[in-house]
């Protein structure tokens, strides 16, 4: 077996790559990258010895950077390549329709003419909007309310038109806010650890009482996998922590975990534009197949606190530069 992976530089699709490594040394692996700010090959510093893994650098909205990398056959392309901060793509908006949109066409285009048999579109929970009571489930319907969401929502679409207009071997998953070991610290969970880490304090949107469904990274990555294998070609799955917390229980936890008071590092800032109050989804479709999360919240949290801590070398080269230059501009004004 041959599996292309896009994105598999980033926080999710470096985890995906690890597992296959690890528990599917059988399968090629060919990792396309665009290498952006968030791309880091430390994340796959450490697979096994002699794995089978290949990294291209390219940008999947480039068909000969794509069909490169395909080669003589690939039997299965799962995209994780994706603009994802959503606060970013307020700043932005064009980079994430060019990544999110564009680029998946360009995927759709070569499983179409390739013949390749499976083809997994990694999307997100945001899709759906804001969730005011409930559950989302697969079938609900789509409300994106940030550039984000809906540069995501576009690519889900494409990707449902092609299995009707072609009968393309699809897949979707969409996954719950995802934490865990290298992620980028834009994010709210690793820029809040690095940033108590080095004593300084963290900002908090509004009054902090959004929800989010947190899944630990490993989680995610075999949620991902089960539906590769397991999931039935046309359907979308939801892939869900549930384990749903506001923003300021998250905040209090961290500076627990950090040794940090609320009244000395939290600081209050205005709130995201169009901010979605609360997400939710019900994963019902993905157990069914046999996944379910396996790491607990508390203890998941807990060991991303003290591996932020055991890896300083992996952050502080990411907290300069370009992020700085991120951070003034979304947070001075604020």
């Amino acid at each position: 077996m041959r599996y292309l992976v896009t994105g598999g530089l980033g926080f999710i699709g470096s985890a995906f790559i690890r597992l296959l490594a690890a528990e599917r040394p059988e399968v090629e692996i060919v990792n396309l990258d665009a290498m952006t700010y968030a791309a880091n090959p430390a994340n796959l510093a450490q697979l096994p010895a002699g794995a089978r893994y290949r990294f291209l650098k390219g940008d999947i909205t480039d068909p000969a950077a794509v069909a490169e990398a395909i080669g003589d056959g690939i039997d299965a392309i799962v995209n994780f390549a994706a603009e994802t901060h959503v606060d970013r793509s307020i700043l932005d908006p064009e980079a994430f329709l060019r990544t999110d949109i564009l680029g998946t066409h360009t995927l759709l285009e070569a499983v179409r003419e390739r013949g390749i048999a499976r083809y997994l579109q990694v999307s997100t929970d945001e899709v759906y909007g804001d969730v005011e009571s409930g559950e989302s489930i697969e079938s609900s319907p789509l409300r994106p309310r940030s550039p984000y969401s809906a540069s995501k929502a576009g690519g889900d679409l494409q990707v449902l038109a092609y299995r009707t207009t072609y009968g393309l071997p699809v897949l979707i998953t969409r996954g719950s806010n995802t934490y865990g070991p290298y992620q980028y610290p834009e994010k709210l969970i690793p820029l809040f650890v690095t940033n108590l880490i080095d004593d300084q304090s963290v900002p908090l949107y509004g009054d902090g009482l959004q929800v989010r469904d947190w899944l630990h990274v490993e989680d995610h990555a075999r949620g991902i996998l089960g539906v590769l294998e397991r999931g039935e070609l046309g359907e979308v799955y939801n892939i869900g922590g549930g384990n749903p917390r506001t923003n300021i229980e998250i905040t209090r936890r961290l500076l627990e975990g950090c040794g940090r008071s609320f009244e000395s590092h939290v600081r209050h800032v205005a709130d995201r534009e169009g901010h979605d109050r609360r997400y939710a989804i019900s994963s019902a479709k993905a157990h069914a197949l046999g996944w379910r999360p396996q790491i607990d919240f508390e203890g998941g949290l807990e060991a991303t606190i003290a591996w932020y801590r055991e890896h300083e070398s992996w952050w502080r080269p990411l907290k300069s530069g370009e992020f700085l230059a991120y951070y003034q501009r979304q947070y001075a004004h604020r």
